[in-house]
């Protein structure tokens, strides 16, 4: 199980830790259910951390802003991507390497993750400046995993082109696959949400053998 903070998990951490981590869920559950009741904009802070009963200091120790407290569930899943990255095995096609690892996280969120992360993005989908926060964390990660990937192939490894190409389609897979999801049904689950991956990932060979001819 990957903790949300992407580190070791719950059961790994200290006394200390586990209030933290404690803290932090439980300001992203009552920002979650705060955006959505009452809409991103028109909730403060003060609402927020009226909701947990902790100061305005202990929210911004764990979260930088509004848009970082509801995003923090694909926040979390792409810290244990960026973890999982680090130490998978780099063998065979990089586009696969990069499915199998985000397979691999997916699979090893916590319990309760998808509830939030399926509140967190109908919110990002229908509030402009939350899907700008989202594709800007979105092209960061990118960014750090070709990084990982091109220091663990070393000097005499792919140009770096090779490595981020791959990596923007398997997104580019995911956020259909996200959408697709979100919009089915009032409580999707995980597995819905692996088999909607599962069916982008598994278009993205005959859509790149793809031709066409408008005639």
């Amino acid at each position: 199980m990957i903790s949300p903070a992407g580190g070791p998990p719950p059961g790994d951490l200290s006394l200390r830790e586990r209030k933290k981590l404690r803290t932090r869920e439980a300001l992203a559950d009552a920002a979650l259910r705060l955006f959505t009741e009452k809409g991103f904009d028109a909730t403060t802070l003060d609402d927020v951390v009226d909701a947990v009963e902790v100061s305005k200091r202990t929210f911004f120790r764990n979260y930088s802003s509004k848009e970082d407290v509801a995003l923090a569930p694909e926040k979390e899943l792409w810290a244990g991507y960026a973890v999982e990255i680090a130490a998978c095995p780099l063998a065979g096609p990089i586009l696969t390497v990069y499915q199998e690892a985000l397979a691999v996280t997916l699979a090893g969120m916590d319990p309760s993750w998808e509830r939030r992360f399926v509140a967190s993005r109908r919110l990002a989908e229908a509030t402009p400046s939350l899907t700008a926060h989202s594709l800007q964390h979105c092209a960061d990660i990118t960014r750090a995993v070709v990084d990982t990937v091109a220091a663990r192939l070393g000097p005499d490894g792919p140009e770096r082109v090779q490595l981020h190409l791959p990596l923007e389609l398997m997104v580019a897979a995911w956020r259909w696959a996200l959408k697709e999801w979100s919009e089915t049904g009032d409580d999707p689950g995980r597995e819905a949400l692996q088999a909607r991956m599962s069916e982008a990932f598994g278009a993205i060979p005959p859509s790149m053998a793809l031709t066409v001819n408008a005639g």
